[in-house]
């Protein structure tokens, strides 16, 4: 029961209290009337502090009610402050979960997007060490053939200091024999000398060949009987037999011979290391 209620009731309490004295008055009027009125007196007197306290409590009870009442509404109105404050939260929390669902989304496509190229660089890288792998085995191989075509080099441009020194002493040699046979009332043309046109029987083979295919290195010399002048077959036996053409010898040391092709050779053929040279178109046996 409400406060409200209580008071309700202790009021109706009141009225049935001064019902019941006036009934009381009504119903006893043979009793005496002074004694009787004394009484009452005494009661009413009696009801009306009773009421009077009665008053004093309904006006404590509605202060209270009051109280109650400001209370109740200051209550609401921090609940509805709450609320209110609750719901801009509440939308503000929506709203940084709605950027917050945004960023993710970006965030999980950026890390897609970053997962696929790194795939593609890791595919990339694999190619590129591949590549990598190729091109050192391939630069290996490059220093080994620079270093045996250094080595080549170095063997050729000793070769060709071996050869210029022979050949600054040959022509010391042919310039002493040239000042002797001329002392001697003879000629110095080379070509004047009998026995030019027909070399000796010699077989040798091609030792060098340069890079125009125009002078060949052979590996018979002046202890086999060749001079400078000499005229000599050139041809190759494997895979089968191939007549090449002819040189001309030009410097001669005792175990080898410079020659030049006269000409050139059958059909432009390469010349190769192994052909046959020889006095005679028959080839060595």
């Amino acid at each position: 029961m409400t406060f409200v209620g209580k008071i309700l009731v202790i009021v109706i309490m009141v009225f049935a209290l001064l019902f019941l004295g006036i009934s009381t008055v009504v119903f006893s009027t043979h009793t005496n009337w002074k004694e009787a009125t004394s009484k009452e007196r005494e009661k009413v007197t009696k009801a009306n502090g009773e009421i009077q306290n009665l008053k004093t409590q309904v006006d404590a009870a509605k202060k209270d009610l009051e109280k109650a009442k400001a209370d109740h509404k200051a209550a609401i109105d921090q609940r509805e402050n709450q609320i209110a404050s609750l719901s801009d939260e509440n939308k503000t929390f929506q709203n940084d979960v709605a950027a917050t669902r945004s960023k993710l989304e970006v965030a999980q496509e950026s890390a897609r997007t970053a997962l696929a190229e790194a795939a593609a660089n890791r595919t990339e890288t694999e190619q590129l060490r591949t590549l990598k792998a190729d091109v050192d085995k391939q630069a290996n191989e490059y220093k080994l053939q620079q270093t045996e075509l250094n080595d080549k080099i170095r063997e050729q441009e000793r070769q060709i200091q071996t050869i210029d020194e022979n050949n600054k002493d040959l022509r010391d040699r042919v310039a002493r024999y040239s000042t002797l046979l001329r002392k001697s009332g003879l000629s110095d043309d080379i070509t004047t000398v009998k026995g030019l046109e027909n070399p000796p029987v010699v077989h040798g083979e091609v030792a060098r060949v340069d890079t125009k295919n125009s002078q060949v290195e052979i590996t018979i010399g002046s202890d086999d009987g060749i001079v400078a002048g000499h005229e000599l077959y050139l041809f190759r036996t494997k895979p089968q037999a191939q007549y090449l053409g002819k040189v001309r010898i030009i410097t001669v040391d005792p175990d080898q011979a410079v020659a030049r092709v006269i000409g050139r050779t059958v059909n432009g053929i390469k010349i190769k290391e192994g052909d046959i040279v020889s006095s005679t178109i028959r080839p060595r046996s």
